[in-house]
């Protein structure tokens, strides 16, 4: 059955990786209905967070090919419940709508919106929540006159208390990369690495 599933992918940030990424998801006709980019608590390592909708089986497979990639160092797959998560929003409505009715202003406390910009002829508003609650706030605005909405990439956090550091030992751990040894054959002393 499909579900909706949460891939983190931790990789060091190389041009053309966000290419290569994609590619694995169009070859299996799978559709992204969210995806961010950004830096993770390790410096130097960037944190992918890819919303899926697929089978529990596919989206396996799937983490197993994306950690196939040179630059990949985890790749982590997890449903909503096991995350924490939220998506930011943005909503243009015409000022003078805002202005003359209170209970929009009312509403828009209710939904835990700010001003983030306000001009003679539009405000914007934002908002951050699930992507639901979001969607609720465009539905009530859309009478007021709701000139623009956008939404962003959902970020999100395991509920798991360990964190990539964590991780990354333990999967070091179960699946130690390649020891380093010392050659000396013929007294040249070169590194290789031990199979």
């Amino acid at each position: 059955m499909k579900r909706e599933y949460t891939i983190t992918v931790y990789t060091e940030n190389q041009v053309g990786l966000l290419n290569r990424i994609a590619i694995i998801f169009s070859k299996r006709k799978i559709n992204i209905i969210s995806l961010n980019t950004s830096p993770s608590e390790v410096s130097g390592i960037h944190r992918f967070t890819i919303v899926i909708q697929e089978t529990e089986e596919v989206v396996m497979k799937l983490v197993r090919q994306i950690e196939k990639q040179v630059d990949i160092l985890r790749a982590f797959f997890n449903t909503e419940d096991e995350i924490v998560w939220q998506e930011m929003a943005l909503y243009k409505v015409p000022t003078d709508a805002i202005a003359e009715k209170v209970k929009v202003e009312r509403l828009l406390r209710e939904f835990g919106a700010r001003a983030v910009a306000i001009r003679k002829d539009y405000t914007v508003f934002e908002t951050t929540g699930h992507r639901e609650e979001t969607d609720r706030l465009v539905a009530v605005l859309e009478p007021f006159g709701l000139i623009e909405f956008v939404r962003s990439a959902r970020v999100a956090i395991i509920k798991a208390s360990d964190g990539f550091h964590e991780r990354l030992r333990d999967f070091e751990e179960h699946e130690p990369g390649q020891e380093v040894v010392e050659n000396t054959f013929l007294g040249e002393k070169e590194k290789v690495f031990s199979m």
